[in-house]
């Protein structure tokens, strides 16, 4: 199976959100790597360095999963780019704040806004509701949203 068969069609606002996911994901392994390669002149603990480092490691591949899945069009990477969204507004929100860094903070808020905009904009809600042209939100989601559409395929293959 090739590449282009497991890309789903989704709308631009999907994919956009999934470009934006991708470079928090990148800028969050460049951090680790920073942090893992600052290990040897930090006063901390090593092990302590290390643990920070690899929490940055891993978050930053699993932010890059979801990049991935929002960009090749699959709709189970939806939520859980919601979520890194809300904890990167969050994120920029005490750089901004209790850290006083509003320079780096400011720019990593709108970031996690972007994101959330792009993913609730209405040919987002259509392509998570698996909604038919011409269907309303509340029709959708009485037949089923996204698992009734493929039932409906699923049945008529048959």
């Amino acid at each position: 199976m090739s590449i282009t068969d497991k890309i789903a069609p989704a709308p631009r606002e999907v994919r956009l959100a999934g470009l934006v996911t991708a470079l928090l994901g990148l800028g969050l392994l460049g951090f680790g790597v920073m942090v893992l390669a600052a290990s040897g002149s930090s006063a901390a603990p090593r092990n302590n360095v290390l643990a920070e480092a690899g929490f940055f490691l891993l978050f930053a591949l699993v932010v890059l999963a979801c990049a991935a899945g929002l960009g090749m069009g699959h709709t189970w990477a939806r939520s859980p780019g919601v979520v890194i969204a809300l904890i990167t507004i969050g994120a920029g929100w005490y750089l901004a704040g209790p850290s006083g860094q509003p320079g780096p903070g400011v720019p990593v808020i709108l970031l996690g806004l972007l994101i959330i905009v792009l993913l609730f904009r209405q040919p987002s809600r259509a392509w998570a509701l698996g909604q038919r042209p011409g269907e309303s939100e509340e029709d959708a989601a009485e037949r089923g949203g996204l698992e009734g559409r493929h039932a409906d395929r699923d049945h008529h293959d048959d």
